[in-house]
């Protein structure tokens, strides 16, 4: 009787544990938090996130509560991360857009070149005409909306418009979601001029912060008990680009030219949507072929 007392205890003991866990939250140090004291200094692009605000604090606290909870996705999102990063980077730096916009490549896609329901495909989750709007293309053989470099480039250019408009990153980050027609109507409807004053959509209205608690928990990964080597995270391998400026007619008799397989071609390649390419007079791609990473030791 009693080793099944001391059992139970111990259950109610686990239980109230993980109560308290999801309830409060708690990182690695043992702290915890709670939405009404919840005091973390934040920013979007450098913009204020009002976390004075009542709603706003238990809107945040949702979705750390919710990434924190969620370890397969954010451990992934963390390896990827240092692969997907350096490459876009850079190129948000180039166009001038701040490095904080990377944090929205990871809740549109989890960094990888997902597929949405609507049609949205690629990191940064373009649909098609947006896509071929701001310069990409999208076609049998090629859908640059899988082109990591272009893709960012594309984003960088509607974000740019977008904060031109509405004088605001946060708003900008928003519309990308929300659309900037569908966030104007919403401004105008409301008359406010503030992302975190609108009344939107769920998913709208989760954006942001969204955006804000993958920011938080990737850029202090261990804080929130995510402790992951070095070696375990996931890593670019070398590659050459070979410029193409005529049709080729089987890939996968072209990878074994160049030392790989089509499997290999595709990997690196992914806007390759075909198992051909066919190049119109005048155009020319960039073909990544990897020089190490698949060859044993």
């Amino acid at each position: 009787m009693k080793k099944v007392l001391t059992k139970k205890v111990a259950i109610v003991a686990l239980i109230a544990a993980l109560g308290s866990f999801f309830i409060y939250g708690v990182v690695s140090d043992g702290t915890k938090y709670s939405p009404v004291g919840y005091n973390l200094k934040m920013d979007f692009a450098g913009e204020e996130v009002p976390t004075f605000m009542a709603d706003v604090q238990e809107r945040l606290d949702k979705e750390m509560i919710t990434n924190m909870n969620y370890h397969t996705n954010t451990t992934l999102v963390i390896k990827r991360a240092n692969k997907v990063f350096p490459i876009i980077e850079p190129i948000l730096k180039k166009y001038g857009v701040p490095d904080d916009f990377k944090y929205l490549a990871v809740i549109e896609s989890s960094l990888v070149n997902a597929v949405s329901p609507a049609g949205a495909r690629g990191v940064w989750q373009f649909m098609p005409a947006t896509a071929k709007e701001k310069g990409m293309e999208v076609s049998d053989e090629v859908d640059e909306r899988y082109h990591l470099e272009k893709s960012t480039e594309a984003a960088c250019k509607y974000l740019l418009v977008a904060k031109e408009k509405f004088g605001s990153w946060t708003l900008a980050a928003a519309s990308y979601n929300g659309g900037m027609n569908g966030i104007s109507k919403k401004m105008e409807e409301q008359q406010v001029a503030d992302y975190y004053d609108l009344l939107l959509t769920e998913e709208t209205s989760r954006y942001v912060f969204r955006i804000l608690a993958l920011k938080e928990i990737m850029s202090k990964s261990e804080k929130y008990g995510f402790n992951i080597p070095n070696e375990a995270l996931y890593y670019n391998i070398p590659t050459k680009k070979i410029v193409i400026d005529s049709s080729i007619t089987d890939l996968a008799k072209f990878a074994k030219t160049q030392g790989v397989n089509y499997k290999i071609l595709k990997i690196h390649n992914p806007w390759l949507r075909d198992k051909k390419l066919t190049i119109t007079t005048g155009k020319k791609y960039e073909i990544e072929i990897p020089t190490s990473g698949y060859n044993k030791q």
